[in-house]
């Protein structure tokens, strides 16, 4: 008698359950469109932009959420094989990805898709907004020594990636695959 109850879920895990079919509902709704999602995430940021500058606090959250992004776009930016661990000694130069139309045609693969990039670019936004909420986040420090610090990590990081993308010749763009120009077809049919 007591087995039936068992097999049953709970309340809370129905709950649960229900939430993430819905979540993973929206987010696979949401998937095609690129545009409208980074557009929700701007407005998210500004959101959270203007709860910072109207509480005039929170600092150490806006830069802990800073540093996250960065580290988001810097694996955004890099390839998901890193030709600088596939170094070969008889290669002087290194590995060098395609540059001509004779290469084989790669296009760029991301260490971070740019799907995830988002979704977690949107999570980090959501949990530190959630932190203006609540006042021990709000440890005093002098902010303009993080903006900063802030501005020098940017600048620095960004240095070592653009030299490491220049070393290895590569662009973390792919416009598209290269198409071969056949014939012209003029239109008339050749009786034979």
């Amino acid at each position: 008698m007591d087995d039936g109850l068992r097999d049953r879920p709970g309340a809370t895990s129905r709950f649960f359950h229900s939430f993430e079919v819905k979540y993973q509902y929206y987010l696979d709704r949401l998937t095609p469109h690129t545009a409208v999602r980074w557009v929700i995430a701007l407005l998210s940021l500004v959101f959270f932009a203007s709860r910072i500058v109207y509480l005039q606090g929170f600092y150490i959250v806006a830069y802990a959420v800073g540093i996250y992004y960065l580290n988001l776009f810097l694996l955004f930016l890099t390839p998901s094989i890193d030709p600088a661990l596939e170094f070969d000694d008889d290669d002087e130069d290194g590995p060098v990805l395609p540059s001509k139309t004779n290469d084989e045609f790669r296009p760029f693969m991301r260490r971070l898709p740019e799907f995830k990039f988002w979704h977690s670019f949107m999570k980090a936004t959501v949990i530190s907004t959630t932190c203006t909420f609540f006042d021990f986040f709000d440890v005093p420090v002098f902010w303009p020594i993080l903006v900063m610090y802030f501005f020098i990590l940017t600048f620095l990081t960004m240095k070592r990636q653009i030299m490491h993308m220049i070393k290895y010749r590569y662009i973390p763009f792919t416009v598209g695959k290269p198409r071969m120009a056949g014939k012209e077809d003029t239109g008339k049919v050749v009786v034979g």
